[in-house]
């Protein structure tokens, strides 16, 4: 993506150091945060630093490939249990963004079939990158199947931020926006603030407005009004998760927008890559939904008079919240679901046949 006429990719490694684009900062301040360390990586995860299921699944690989940079012994089974215990941390930190498990099995069953401890560290960066590489490639292919959808005037709802700063480049459901801006198409894009910590808002506006698309960011209880009125024409969002029934566990507020789209008849879009489905969760009932702390709902961050970045509570002091962070929008609200393959149908049997498409 560009930021200030640079290309930057959300997370990249270097030496033995991730570095991330610090999502906690934007849209008021661009920073690029350094993991010095795999339990660095984990933490940036889980404080949300970084944060898309893409994205996520691409620090979690960096931080794989980090913990075996950091062994220090040439014995084979510590290596092995060292990799396993960092396994497990990493995946603890965002359970419901099932890109994560993806990414760390992925370069996990790489380097732990080279007995060879140094060359299973040269493999884990390896495979690392080229995990990341295949993301940004497959977010282009989202973006260029998803374009065929958009015509030219037309007014597209997103909701949460599933641009490029959730992935690796490009991004899911900004994607097809993306290229259809690239073609030229003069669209206009309805931003959900997304409550309770205004990815919308704060991020993928900030990503449309570096790419001088036009937009208007609307609260989260508006969508609604402007589908009733004949001014959004399609919806598109990304996903955590996708169970193999076609249900989509994403941000809250996800299953409101689709029951709303439903009712005003307009076309509600999921945008993911093959790996965001779980073949193991037959309904969305099966996918965990995270809990996160109350404090995102009862605190806000905004500037000070000084430009400073600030928490102040919106709430009483007596009150306390509850703060899921994803829904899960059952797959009779979903019009497709565009990956890199192609769009798909949200029913068992196009979902397998994509699957094993992919597979082989």
């Amino acid at each position: 993506m560009r930021i200030n006429n640079q290309n930057y990719r959300t997370v990249w490694m270097q030496d033995s150091s991730v570095y991330l684009i610090n999502q906690q900062l934007l849209p008021h301040k661009f920073e690029i945060y350094q993991c010095k360390n795999y339990l660095d990586t984990a933490n940036a995860i889980k404080t949300m630093i970084v944060r898309g299921a893409p994205a996520i699944g691409a620090t979690g690989a960096y931080g794989l490939a980090q913990a075996a940079l950091e062994f220090r012994s040439n014995n084979f089974e510590d290596f092995k249990g060292h990799i396993l215990k960092a396994e497990k941390l990493l995946k603890s930190t965002r359970p419901t963004a099932n890109d994560l498990f993806y990414a760390i099995d992925f370069v996990k069953e790489k380097i732990l079939k080279n007995f060879n401890i140094e060359d299973a560290k040269k493999d884990a960066v390896k495979y690392a990158n080229e995990y990341a590489d295949w993301n940004a490639e497959l977010c282009r292919q989202i973006g260029e199947h998803g374009n065929k959808l958009i015509k030219n005037n037309q007014n597209i709802l997103t909701h949460c931020n599933a641009g490029a700063l959730a992935c690796v480049d490009f991004g899911t459901a900004l994607a097809p926006i993306r290229i259809a801006h690239y073609n030229k198409k003069n669209i206009f894009v309805y931003v959900d603030e997304t409550r309770p910590r205004n990815q919308g808002s704060a991020l993928t506006a900030w990503e449309l407005a570096q790419e001088k698309i036009d937009h208007a960011i609307i609260a989260d209880n508006a969508a609604g009004f402007f589908m009733k009125n004949k001014k959004i024409d399609m919806a598109i969002v990304g996903a955590d998760r996708i169970a193999i029934n076609g249900d989509v566990a994403n941000k809250i507020g996800t299953y409101e927008k689709a029951v709303l789209a439903k009712e005003n008849d307009v076309p509600f879009y999921v945008a993911a890559p093959l790996s965001t489905f779980d073949v193991n969760s037959k309904s969305g009932e099966d996918i965990p939904i995270e809990e996160r702390s109350e404090d995102e709902v009862l605190y806000m961050y905004g500037l000070d008079e000084k430009g400073n970045v600030k928490k102040f509570r919106v709430s009483p002091k007596e009150s306390t919240a509850k703060n899921p962070a994803f829904d899960v929008t059952p797959a009779k609200y979903i019009t497709g679901i565009i990956t890199e393959k192609g769009i798909i149908k949200p029913t068992r049997e196009d979902i397998k046949k994509f699957i094993k498409k992919d597979a082989s």
